[in-house]
């Protein structure tokens, strides 16, 4: 963060300093809402949370070199009192971001936010210094903390911006106003809690109703390929520039396929030229969001050769979404598992069947280790038979389902679509699921593990890639 003084501060998010011998001590660290990850001149951010009160740790937080905490009630060491600790940070954030005047980029949709988010970062900062949200922190704590890792020199600040309701977003934009907006798609992550995909599309939209008129710089990027998500050219005053596989889009690929390892390639199309991508990543999927963050990095300014370069050479950022590993063994984990919704778990699916359609020649097997698809209301029976079913037509040779209800409706869908014998199997937890997969992989074989983050299937991922010897006592699963 930029330097700013104890007074400063105070005055910015309208706190009372408490124990304060002198005003005029800078924050020069990171604002932190973790004593443990404290450094001199940090300013540590007390929440109260459901299990632990960040105010038991303001005396460790300042003994580790804080200058100070912001809190909801004096605390015994030097403090700024603030009548709510989440509304000052927000606070906080938008007056540091207003003063650096970075140009800010965000992003929302039901899908792909995060593998976006990190490729336009790694576009754009081949451009100019380039500041994002890391892993998925797009909420109203996540997000302002990120803007406020910001300094003099960051040209970009790229901030995902996530939704559980109407309003979310709205919120979100009033911490850190973007100049440009990216919606990537509409689909039916939460859809429990919004009530069904028109409610989502309202909340999406927020973001392109918060961008500057196009005579002031606003830019809406919209998916051309989402009704939905097009349609919000109508809820916003900045000018709009589309991106996908349309005709009409400005931004768009051609001639899209997939290498034998199931990575895309395509002709990228600007307004200002061509050039040829061929990604890392995997899946198909990836092309809407190589585009996405193309369209971004064009009415940014940089040259469709730099960007064709730059997605090219992009990775994963963010755990556990698509990471691809090869064991000594030729036996290859594909981990996912960070979350699953309908429209990434077929993205997946797609991913993997694609991966495997070499394996599969040479007589290796695909396998799909699938749990529980949270929030989806009363779609939930039917989203999860779709998904078994899709298994089936796409020929994957094994389907693992794993978990209580939901596993039971992936494998009924994998059963009335025709997988009989052995080909899918339900299994009650993530051990079940390691025991049987150490038992029958073999060389050659491709195993996607993925379902959402509170199923914690990222555990069979890494139980199947540890050594042994490194596994807790043999080799079962363990919590970390």
């Amino acid at each position: 963060m930029i330097a700013l003084s104890l007074a400063e501060i105070a005055e910015i998010v309208g706190g009372q300093p408490h124990d304060i011998p002198d005003p005029a001590v800078q924050v020069t660290g990171a604002v932190v809402i973790d004593s443990r990850q404290v450094t001199p001149g940090s300013l540590f951010a007390a929440f109260a949370g459901e299990h632990v009160d960040g105010h038991a740790y303001a005396e460790r937080a300042v003994e580790a070199g804080a200058a100070a905490v912001l809190a909801a009630r004096p605390v015994g060491v030097p403090a700024i009192v603030v009548e709510d600790v989440q509304t000052a940070l927000g606070a906080l954030a938008r007056a540091v971001v207003e003063r650096l005047g970075t140009d800010v980029v965000a992003l929302t949709g039901s899908a792909g936010k995060t593998s976006t988010k990190d490729l336009i970062a790694q576009v754009l900062q081949r451009h100019a210094p380039t500041v994002w949200t890391p892993g998925s922190l797009n909420n109203e704590i996540g997000l302002p903390l990120t803007a406020l890792t910001a300094t003099a020199e960051t040209r970009h600040l790229v901030l995902e911006m996530g939704a559980r309701g109407i309003g979310h977003i709205r919120y979100l934009t009033g911490l850190t106003p973007p100049r440009i907006g990216l919606v990537l798609n509409v689909g039916t992550a939460h859809i429990g809690e919004f009530g069904g995909r028109e409610q989502i599309a309202q909340a999406k939209g927020e973001l392109v109703e918060s961008l500057p008129a196009a005579e002031d710089g606003g830019i809406a990027v919209l998916n051309a390929d989402d009704p939905l998500v097009r349609a919000m050219a109508s809820r916003t005053k900045a000018r709009v520039t589309l991106f996908g596989e349309s005709d009409e889009a400005a931004v768009r690929a051609e001639n899209v396929r997939l290498t034998e390892n199931g990575q895309p390639s395509f002709r990228l199309h600007t307004p200002t030229g061509c050039s040829d991508v061929t990604l890392r990543l995997y899946g198909e999927h990836h092309v809407s969001n190589a585009l996405a963050a193309a369209a971004v990095a064009h009415e940014l300014g940089m040259p469709v050769e730099e960007i064709a370069t730059a997605l090219s050479e992009a990775g994963t950022l963010s755990r556990w979404r698509m990471e691809v590993t090869e064991r000594p063994d030729g036996v290859t984990i594909v981990n996912d598992a960070y979350n699953a919704n309908p429209e990434s778990m077929r993205a997946a699916l797609r991913a993997l069947a694609a991966m495997g359609r070499s394996a599969q020649a040479r007589g290796s097997r695909t396998w799909a280790v699938l749990g529980k698809m949270a929030e989806l209301g009363d779609d939930s029976l039917a989203e999860h038979d779709a998904v078994g079913r899709l298994a089936v037509r796409l020929n994957v040779s094994k389907l693992v389902a794993v978990g209580d209800r939901e596993a039971a409706w992936l494998q009924l869908g994998a059963y009335n679509e025709g997988s009989w014998g052995e080909e899918s199997v339900h299994v009650s937890d993530a051990q079940a699921a390691v025991d049987l997969l150490r038992s029958e992989l073999r060389p050659g074989d491709i195993v996607l593990v993925k379902a959402s983050r509170s199923v914690g299937l990222e555990r069979v991922a890494t139980a199947l890639l540890e050594t042994a010897g490194t596994a807790g006592s043999e080799g079962e699963v363990t919590g970390r």
